[in-house]
């Protein structure tokens, strides 16, 4: 498994709220979603090289 940055965040609690209700709908940790909805927003704008996707889905 690729070695992950840590790094603080601040964010508003209503919005964190908001986040934890989401990921456990989605069965994942709150940290996990964040992850899950940048990487999602990174490959629609289309930043994310194509490499890096395919490698994600195998």
């Amino acid at each position: 498994m690729a070695k992950k940055k840590s790094f603080p965040l601040r964010i508003d609690p209503e919005l964190y709220k908001l986040l934890e209700r989401w990921a456990q709908d989605e069965f994942r940790s709150v940290n996990g979603h964040i992850e899950f909805l940048l990487r999602e927003a990174v490959s629609k704008e289309g930043r994310l090289s194509k490499r890096k996707e395919q490698s994600d889905e195998t």
